[in-house]
């Protein structure tokens, strides 16, 4: 038994602390989960897509995530009614960040999802991870000076992985699925960055962005899927399991557990912990979706996940050192957003 000598105040700066470890490590896991359920919707995506056209499951997930964002909307409208602090559905802002959020959104899940349709699950999580050194390429475009030599080497790092990747069982031409997660991963970085031009320094409520966003896809994909709706009425339990899991899990419950999570830690923690989403997209291809992976792929995973983490570092210190001489450094990016269809909250340093 131990007994803390030195009075009340001893103890309660005990117990304040086991608490603050506590809520460190909960929020830690839920990033950690969040960053699993992404891994998994590789998987999952693929198995629906299997048993429906790609354009309908699409409709089917915007649709379902949509109707479960509008209902948080509605709840949260109607807690602030009874506060007496009610506010307009939508502001102005809002509404001219989410039209083309929403249609590039919508434009990188199409490009992904046929991707994930044509090449393995471990491949399309690794090589859209890629997104991660190429949105800070982009951002960095519309402002003076460019980003730390050591940022492009770990760029030609995952340069490499990527045609480790691709290689398979020895170097020949690429796949088709390949070639589009690759697609995906430059239009992901494009919409990521555009999500901080759009959002930064205004008054833009996550969950109602997100909101906007699924209605917008939903109205994109209705007609593109409509003669095939028959078929989503006729899927049976196993494929609505998937693109339930696709909308409520790595969509709706994934936003609303990483809200809650980075409001708690640090973006450099809580980005080291989202960045493992490759390594599980990996891990469940191979243990629940019987991938395999050859020593030219696991070599090119390793360095994908090894040149990810490394650009992700340099360039944040690179955005911090601006500080030091007293020049104000650039809004930080939001996380690049990989296996949910919703935009990421943002990061407090």
């Amino acid at each position: 038994m131990i007994v803390l000598e030195g009075g009340p105040r001893l103890q309660g700066c005990f117990r304040c602390t086991v608490g603050r470890v506590s809520d460190s490590r909960r929020t830690d896991a839920v990033l950690l989960l969040v960053a699993l359920v992404w891994g998994s919707s590789y998987l999952s995506a693929q198995t629906a897509t299997s048993a429906l056209p790609v354009l309908v499951v699409l409709f089917a997930r915007y649709a379902v995530s949509a109707l479960a964002c509008l209902g948080l909307v509605a709840a949260e409208r109607g807690k602030d009614r009874e506060r007496g602090t009610g506010s307009r559905l939508w502001t102005r802002e809002e509404v001219r960040a989410a039209l083309p959020l929403g249609v590039t959104q919508a434009a990188v899940l199409v490009v992904e999802t046929y991707g994930v349709a044509h090449t393995t699950a471990a491949n399309a999580g690794l090589i859209i991870s890629l997104t991660i050194v190429l949105t800070p390429l982009l951002d960095r475009a519309g402002h003076p000076g460019g980003l730390p030599p050591a940022f492009y080497a770990a760029a030609g790092v995952c340069v490499l992985a990527v045609g480790l990747l691709m290689s398979g069982n020895g170097f020949h031409a690429p796949r088709l699925g390949d070639l589009l997660m690759l697609g995906a991963a430059l239009v992901r970085a494009g919409h990521v960055a555009l999500v901080g031009r759009l959002t930064t320094g205004r008054p833009v409520r996550p969950l109602q962005l997100t909101t906007f966003q699924t209605v917008i896809g939903t109205v994109l994909f209705l007609p593109a899927a409509a003669p095939d709706l028959p078929a989503l009425v006729r899927a049976d339990a196993g494929t609505w399991t998937q693109l339930l899991y696709l909308a409520l899990f790595c969509s709706v419950f994934a936003f609303l557990a990483q809200t809650w999570a980075v409001q708690r830690t640090s973006a450099s923690r809580a980005s080291l912990l989202l960045g493992t989403e490759p390594i599980w997209a990996a891990v469940i291809g191979i243990a629940l979706g019987g991938e395999h992976l050859t020593p030219l792929t696991a070599l090119g995973a390793t360095l994908m996940v090894t040149g990810t983490y490394w650009g992700q570092s340099v360039e944040r210190a690179h955005r911090a050192r601006p500080i030091a001489s007293g020049v104000p450094p650039p809004p930080p990016l939001p996380v690049p957003y990989l296996g949910a269809a919703a935009p990421r909250p943002p990061l407090r340093p």
